[in-house]
């Protein structure tokens, strides 16, 4: 069952964030959990998980070593997607959102949607990915994550961090840019 976390920290006035919809995005291992809970927390938003939301088959086929494709993520984020819509005064959600299309795509579900791109080198991914106890991801597929991955700092509405940074120095950066409303 897919988990929502629901904030609770302390409250902004309502306008301040009535309408923030952010996904924390980038490649297995950059910290998106962690860093979007932490933001979901600040916010007092809603946290969506999106590895929550992968069909059986899907974690299967990455389980066994096997990269998605365009077409096995077609359906997931149209789910991410209609979370998003789900929510009309604000969300958080995790995802990998690695390529252009993909993002396109979710920013059809809430205007003004944001990113905080947690970028980190290979290495580190491959090192963090290796290190987590429990997930489906398999560490032999994070090349395939960079590979896949088109660099998001062009486009409007994207903040790029160093996603070595603290987890806490990254939330707040994140929630500092959020809060200026910038797109």
């Amino acid at each position: 069952m897919p988990q929502v976390f629901d904030g609770h920290a302390a409250a902004l006035p309502a306008a301040a964030h009535a309408a923030v919809h952010v996904v924390v995005m980038g490649v297995a291992g950059c910290g998106k959990s962690a860093v979007g809970r932490l933001v979901a927390q600040q916010l007092a938003l809603p946290l969506v998980e999106g590895d929550d939301f992968h069909s059986p088959v899907n974690i299967r086929k990455m389980q066994q070593g096997m990269a998605l494709t365009d077409e096995d993520r077609a359906g997931w984020l149209r789910t991410l997607a209609a979370e998003l819509a789900r929510h009309p005064g604000g969300v958080v959600l995790t995802c990998s959102a690695l390529k252009k299309a993909y993002r396109d795509r979710l920013r059809l579900a809430a205007q003004r949607l944001r990113f905080v791109h947690l970028a980190i080198s290979q290495a580190e991914a491959l090192r963090r990915v290796d290190q987590r106890a429990g997930h489906f991801y398999p560490p032999s597929l994070v090349a395939s994550q960079f590979a896949a991955l088109q660099d998001p700092s062009g486009e409007a509405g994207v903040l790029v961090l160093d996603g070595e940074a603290p987890l806490q120095q990254l939330a707040l950066s994140a929630v500092a840019w959020l809060k200026a409303g910038e797109l």
